[in-house]
């Protein structure tokens, strides 16, 4: 049951000048007059204005706001009256309850018109006292968090308006964490299979890291305290519709997300906050691009701090944020802080921005507005900070996430525009497509018949549907080549058992491999989805089935005399399936070169030392490495799925060596082990297939990954 104790003793710790009497004839009032009434959850009524009233107890505020919390439902549950209200209490609480009663009876998901009418309804009465939206989103939260009552269509229609409308009407004020609370209960109801994959995952994560929280916290103030820095730090894991959010934005799988830790650390002063900057980018790693200065350019609603990301322990990004701890309170309560009680007093918080400042604002830009549907666009261009709204030359809205370029701007027009793309007005003037767009600019798509998307693409869009209609159409543009490809595969294999790939062979083992056509088993074979020995398999079972027990490593060569040992000269790495020659060593055995090798110059006068040698015609097994000299691009998980593509195909990578770390590429040399010189075929045309793959080639002078060394 709910305790007037416990609620006065909360406000009294903050503000002990707080008016207890006040509080406790608003708890008796309030329970009063919702005595018999209960919630659907079969809680008596009064649980919820009480629960309200300690969240808004939690953000410090004053006694006004937390009466109008524990009265809020009264003027529309029960029969208590406006004027009783102002005579029990006061007018400036009755104002409060009836603006509360009136924002609850707004119906903020209706039609366009009516919703547009109805938000500027909400920002008037914003304007008239901002207390009363403080109120409203705590009953919100409550109603959030209490949900699972209600029945299912009732959950999915609150979710729907908690995310689009109060959420980011919390975040625009500034209040971050009843924003984060709204928005992963909202999650929990829209897309309850993500939000609890998001958990399992994460659970799965802490059981193989330990508390990396702890760890990375306790580091980072032995750091601190090295430097004489008085400072409190703060970890926890980010939430999960956070986490969620961040890998549809990135298109990044959870095993790939790194940044999901952040770390506050609250300092005495302005001063410190740069220098625990300095220690934290001295100790870890900075990550490009991940930095802002909030103090030195503050946000519109107050907020000061420091962002910056580092690579922490085992490579992992974390975030961390850098305030003082009068920047700390406006940033967890935004311009709640404005009516905040410290030590009994208002706090006089120098970072508090006056909260009717934005109010007053968007009111007087937006009041001689006619058009409905205009205003709303321009009021949810206000609220949802964190979305870009631009306009096409049709004057249509088209919303698009932070960061968004022409390119995104385009396919979210239509898949057809995007592709044809070839360049962009941006309020009238031609810009590059990288270009970041902003809220409120009008975009102008240039197309031509023609055009391609070309691979650049993929590092401008910002959006999931702009990177899959580009990945789309490359795959169809690179259909050709890997049908090109496919058809040299295939003469390969057919030739290596003394075949041809006519048309009629090749129409026969699409038929007997079931795909639909000559050029679909070309293309699949190109791109490495069918194996070569597979297509040759399926027309000439009887000659590749004496091939399919592996052959033995120390019998794969024929030629050598009884007793002899071979090795493979590192200079050229020859494969079976290559031409090769002996060259015999005294006392080292006999060293395979392939026919080709510059290397057997030097044996020009001496060809007594000559073996004529041949691989065995069976399968081998991937134990012969080839050296792979690569460029990639430098991006989160490039690498990985370089390897990836490498596993799938089999191979086993033995070591890998960078060359070289640029900002934008690197250039690497990866020791890969194969079967023969169609292992090797198929594994670059596959990575020659990789957009991210800017040049790749075979290193003859590699060094060896095992003791190749063999006896016959």
């Amino acid at each position: 049951m709910s305790d007037a104790q416990e609620l006065i003793d909360c406000v009294a710790s903050y503000n002990p000048k707080s008016s207890r009497s006040l509080l406790l004839s608003a708890f008796n009032y309030g329970r009063e007059k919702h005595d018999g009434q209960y919630r659907r959850s079969g809680e008596p009524y009064f649980s919820h204005p009480y629960s309200v009233a300690m969240i808004l107890a939690e953000q410090k505020l004053d006694d006004a706001s937390i009466v109008t919390a524990l009265l809020h439902d009264t003027l529309e549950d029960t029969r208590s009256t406006k004027k009783e209200i102002a005579t029990q209490f006061s007018s400036e609480i009755a104002d409060l309850v009836d603006g509360v009663t009136k924002l609850t009876n707004m119906q903020l998901t209706s039609s366009e018109t009516k919703e547009a009418e109805n938000i500027r309804k909400l920002l008037i009465a914003m304007a008239q006292d901002v207390r009363v939206i403080l109120v409203k989103l705590a009953d919100r939260l409550h109603n959030m968090r209490t949900i699972k009552s209600m029945p299912a269509l009732k959950q999915m229609e609150k979710a729907k308006e908690t995310m689009d409308i109060f959420a980011p009407l919390a975040g625009r004020m500034g209040m971050q964490s009843i924003r984060e609370d709204l928005e992963d209960l909202s999650f929990k109801v829209l897309n309850p299979e993500g939000r609890a994959s998001i958990i399992r995952r994460f659970i799965k994560l802490q059981k193989e890291t330990g508390d990396v929280v702890e760890r990375i916290s306790n580091d980072m103030m032995q750091e601190l305290e090295a430097d004489g820095i008085e400072a409190q730090v703060f970890g926890r894991a980010k939430k999960p519709y956070s986490i969620w959010r961040k890998m549809q934005e990135k298109e990044l799988a959870f095993s790939r997300l790194s940044d999901i830790y952040g770390f506050r650390i609250i300092t005495e002063s302005e001063a410190d906050c740069y220098r625990v900057l300095g220690v934290i980018h001295r100790r870890w790693r900075a990550v490009p691009g991940r930095f802002k200065d909030y103090i030195s350019q503050p946000k519109s609603n107050g907020y000061r701090s420091i962002h910056t990301s580092v690579s922490g322990r085992d490579g992992k990004r974390v975030e961390v944020q850098v305030r003082t701890q009068q920047m700390h309170d406006v940033a967890e309560s935004g311009v709640a802080a404005h009516w905040a009680y410290r030590d009994g007093e208002r706090s006089e918080n120098p970072f508090t921005v006056d909260p009717y400042k934005w109010i007053h604002s968007l009111i007087e830009q937006f009041e001689s507005e006619d058009d409905h549907d205009a205003f709303l666009e321009a009021v949810k261009l206000e609220m949802y900070s964190d979305k870009v709204f631009c306009f096409s030359p049709k004057g249509d809205v088209i919303k698009l996430p932070k960061g968004a370029t022409p390119i995104d701007f385009a396919y979210m027009i239509h898949t057809r525009i995007g592709n044809r793309c070839v360049g962009a007005k941006v309020d009238g003037l031609r810009v590059p497509l990288w270009t970041r767009l902003r809220n409120g600019q009008s975009v102008e798509i240039i197309t031509a018949q023609g055009q391609n998307p070309q691979g650049t693409w993929l590092q401008m869009a910002e959006t999931g549907k702009a990177k899959a209609a580009i990945r789309r159409a490359m795959r169809e543009a690179n259909r050709q080549k890997h049908i090109v490809m496919g058809q040299e595969l295939a003469r390969a294999a057919f030739e290596h058992v003394g075949k041809k790939a006519t048309d009629k062979v090749l129409e026969t083992a699409a038929k007997k491999l079931r795909i639909h056509n000559t050029d679909e088993l070309l293309a699949r074979l190109g791109n490495a989805e069918l194996r070569a020995r597979d297509v040759v398999h399926s027309v000439y079972t009887e000659l590749t089935a004496e091939q399919q027990p592996e052959v033995d490593s120390r019998r794969a060569v024929i030629g050598l005399q009884p007793g002899q040992s071979f090795k493979r000269a590192q200079c050229c790495q020859a494969l079976p399936g290559e031409r090769i020659v002996g060259i015999v060593s005294q006392g080292q055995g006999v060293s395979v070169h392939a026919i080709d090798c510059h290397s057997l110059a030097r044996y020009e006068d001496t060809h007594e030392l000559w073996l004529d040698l041949h691989w065995h015609s069976g399968t081998h097994g991937a134990i012969y490495s080839v050296t792979l000299d690569m460029t990639i691009s430098n991006d989160a998980g490039v690498l990985g799925r370089i390897c990836t593509l490498i596993g799938e195909l089999k191979s086993n990578i033995a070591d890998l060596e960078f060359i070289e770390r640029n900002p934008d590429f690197y250039r690497l040399n990866i020791i890969a082990e194969l079967r023969d010189i169609e292992h090797l075929h198929a594994l670059t045309t596959v990575l020659e297939a990789e957009v991210q793959v800017t040049s790749l080639k075979r290193l003859r002078h590699g060094k060896p990954s095992v003791n190749e060394q063999m006896t016959f």
